[in-house]
């Protein structure tokens, strides 16, 4: 019962909540415990699906007899092994993309950027383009097309929200996400989750920069650099997919007060559930 409960939760939390959570915009305007209640449905649906198969077996030890519920164990076993294979197998092959993508564009750069103070990199090249690459090496890549068409307090928001970037490894919770999402079988995925999570974290970006240089400095920002295109596997201001989206948040009122304690305690009873599972089961 106890296994069965907590395969039912763990295809809920990976399958169901991320298509709820993507259904409320309202959340957008609490980023970071919006993205913690994201990273806690992840993890939490999918160690329920892991721990099944042991909890089964151990609900009816020993396996040495024949029976329905024997047999159901040994596939819960197969399933839950499969499931930490999956999450195994797509952690080192997305993870090393990216640092192979990575390596690559930073060997590049070594030949034909002008390397700045302040791990700060510059092509010569009239697009404005800014992205951010991270890693052990990690630097801000401007080029002179940006140094040359925006303002200064715009170029300030363009730097503040790399280095946000940078700086709170939004690259690893980005990887983090892509590892799950693909772990998951293909008919519980959802590439809109995968697409608010990507939004969730240029607004906390966003955010930084905002605070760091005022709402229509970064807006102008965001605009001059509609166009430009960021390279594989590195993090830009210029995400064309989700610019409408930050922009009509920089003008969307705060939060209310009450939303932030909300989300928080929602990640909370989400942590938790696996252990009321278990106990309400047990």
């Amino acid at each position: 019962m106890t296994a069965l409960a907590l395969t039912f939760l763990g295809l809920l939390l990976i399958g169901g909540a991320p298509r709820v959570l993507s259904g409320l915009p309202a959340l957008r305007r609490s980023p970071r415990p919006t993205l913690m209640l994201w990273q806690a449905t992840a993890f939490v649906g999918t160690v329920c699906v892991i721990a099944a198969g042991p909890v089964a077996a151990v609900s009816i030890w020993p396996l040495d007899r024949a029976g329905v519920d024997v047999a159901a164990a040994y596939v819960a076993l197969a399933v839950s092994g499969l499931s930490l294979a999956m999450v195994l197998v797509n952690g080192h092959l997305i993870g090393s993309h990216l640092r192979r993508a990575r390596r690559t564009h930073e060997e590049l750069l070594d030949l034909v950027g002008d390397e700045q103070s302040g791990r700060l990199t510059v092509l010569s090249h009239p697009t404005p383009t800014a992205y951010c690459v991270p890693g052990r090496r990690r630097r801000v890549v401007l080029s002179t097309g940006v140094l040359e068409q925006l303002a200064e307090d715009e170029l300030a928001a363009v730097l503040a929200h790399e280095r946000a970037h940078l700086g709170e490894r939004h690259d690893l919770l980005l990887e983090y996400f892509t590892v799950s999402h693909r772990s998951a079988p293909p008919w519980l995925r959802s590439r809109r989750a995968l697409r608010e999570v990507r939004l969730l974290i240029e607004v906390l970006a966003d955010r930084a920069a905002r605070g760091h240089a005022g709402d229509v400095p970064l807006a102008r920002a965001l605009v001059r650099l509609s166009g430009a295109h960021t390279p594989q596997a590195m993090m830009g201001a210029a995400d064309i997919a989700h610019v409408t989206a930050r922009m009509n948040l920089l003008a969307a009122p705060p939060a209310p007060r009450w939303q932030v304690p909300c989300v928080y305690a929602a990640t909370v009873l989400v942590v938790a559930l696996p252990l009321l599972t278990v106990l309400l089961t047990g």
